[in-house]
């Protein structure tokens, strides 16, 4: 079989630079829930360790990071005044490195990270987290429609099993697969590793 063309390539659009200093770096929904909650994903100790690498080389390039954390009604698996919402410790937010509350899948919406990042100047985006179908897939989608050129390191990405409405599971690494295909095709470039990116 034949493999198509992106829609990116088909409109003759070029792929977004993956230079990471000249980029921000948007970290996502890197909480703990994730890694041991009740939404704990596949791989997820490993995406976090690669995005735990993907901020160190952002901090020591002098890359904007921004940190994006959900904030789920008081004792759902994301609430942010408990264990299970507060951001990872291996990629914490250090010294002013900005904050922002979401509620949505979409980290831009309902926020105030377009004008953050505006502020910054930053045109190009880096992203991480979780969970891929979900947040890292809207929050590229507006990424996209909003002007940036946007990157998502794949290794620092997870995400989980889902029940087609056939009954059918797909596994979370398929659900992975076609999430990051999907994103691809229009949205944004993705990379594997952080290695990956130019500096």
């Amino acid at each position: 079989m034949q493999v198509a063309m992106t829609l990116r390539e088909q409109l003759g659009l070029p792929a977004p630079a993956g230079s990471l200093s000249a980029a921000a770096l948007i970290l996502l929904e890197c909480q703990n829930t994730y890694l041991r909650g009740a939404l704990a994903l596949e791989g997820a100790e490993a995406a976090i360790a690669e995005a735990s690498l993907l901020l160190t080389r952002a901090r020591d390039l002098g890359a904007p990071v921004v940190h994006v954390q959900h904030r789920g009604a008081p004792g759902s698996v994301l609430d942010i005044s408990q264990e299970c919402g507060r951001i990872a410790e291996a990629v914490e937010p250090r010294g002013d490195e900005p904050v922002i509350l979401k509620g949505t899948t979409d980290a831009f919406a309902g926020t105030g990270l377009h004008e953050l990042l505006q502020g910054l100047g930053a045109q190009r985006l880096i992203l991480a987290g979780f969970m891929t179908h979900l947040c890292v897939q809207a929050t590229a989608r507006s990424a996209f429609d909003l002007g940036y050129a946007c990157t998502i390191v794949a290794r620092a990405t997870a995400t989980r099993a889902l029940r087609h409405h056939s009954g059918k599971v797909l596994s979370a690494q398929q659900v992975q697969e076609t999430s990051l295909a999907a994103i691809v095709d229009l949205h944004a470039r993705v990379v594997d590793w952080t290695e990956d990116l130019t500096r």
